[in-house]
C-alpha cells in the first residue's frame, strides 16, 4: 500500500532520511506534517568525539562532524534519499557534558548546571550521495535557577527516567521548564533539531511546498 504524503510534501520529493533514533526529533517532524523515515546510523560517537577534542576542536565543531557523521553513513544505504542528521552538546563552563547514564548521574549534572548558565550547539547535517547540501548550528542559552535540594528530589521522582534522552536532563516539553529563569534561542533547537531552519533549506531543496 502505497503511503498517503503529507499536504506540506512535495509528491515528486526524494525520500527524506532522518539519521537518529530520537523520538523527539521524530515526533518534531511528524507534528510538522514532515513524512520521512527514521534509522539510527551507526557510529562510535564517543570515539569522534575524543578525537576531535583531544585535536582542540570547538564544540560547534564537534557538532556539527557527528551530525554530519550521522547522514554520511546513512547516505550510503539510501543513495537516493535526502538524508537529516543532527546532534547536540551541551557546554557548561567550558565543560562538554554528554547524557546521563543513570538518574544519579542526572542529579550529578543537574546539580552542576544549578545556577548556572549553559550553552547547547544544535547542529544538522542535509546530505545527498555523500554531498553536504547543509549543515548549520544553533546556539541557544540557558540559565538554571538556584533551585533547592528538595525540588531538585522532587523532579527527578517525577520526570523518571526520559530524561536521560536528554543531554541536560530536561525536557522543554514536560518539567523541563521549572528548571530555569532564563532561555534564549529557538525552542526547537532547543528540543534537539532546528526545525525551523531545516524545514526552510527542505523547501529549497524541493522536499516542502514553498
Amino acid at each position: 500500500m502505497t503511503r498517503k504524503k503529507p499536504p506540506v510534501t512535495n509528491d515528486t520529493e526524494p525520500p527524506l532520511v532522518l539519521a537518529s533514533a530520537s523520538t523527539s526529533r521524530r515526533v518534531m517532524l511528524k507534528n510538522a506534517g514532515i513524512d520521512c523515515l527514521a534509522e539510527a546510523a551507526d557510529i562510535d560517537e564517543a570515539a569522534v568525539k575524543a578525537s576531535l577534542m583531544a585535536r582542540g576542536a570547538t564544540p560547534a565543531e564537534i557538532s556539527e562532524r557527528l551530525a554530519q557523521d550521522k547522514a554520511l553513513v546513512l547516505s550510503e544505504k539510501y543513495p537516493d534519499a535526502i538524508i537529516l542528521g543532527a546532534d547536540q552538546l551541551l557546554v557548561c563552563e567550558g565543560r562538554i557534558f554528554d547524557k546521563p547514564r543513570d538518574r544519579a548521574e542526572a542529579e550529578d549534572h543537574l546539580r552542576f548546571f544549578r545556577g548556572k548558565s549553559h550553552m547547547l550547539y544544535t547542529s544538522y547535517a542535509l546530505i545527498r550521495q555523500g554531498e553536504i547540501l547543509t549543515l548549520e548550528t544553533e546556539r541557544p542559552a540557558l540559565t538554571m535557577r538556584d533551585f533547592s535540594d528538595d525540588f531538585l528530589a522532587d523532579y527527578l521522582e517525577k520526570s523518571g527516567d526520559k530524561i536521560l534522552s536528554s543531554v541536560g536532563c530536561y525536557l522543554l516539553e514536560d518539567l523541563g521548564p521549572q528548571l530555569f529563569s532564563e532561555i534564549n534561542g529557538d525552542y526547537f533547537s532547543i528540543l534537539g533539531l532546528p526545525l525551523l531552519r531545516v524545514m526552510d533549506n527542505l523547501r529549497k531543496l524541493n522536499i516542502l511546498k514553498s
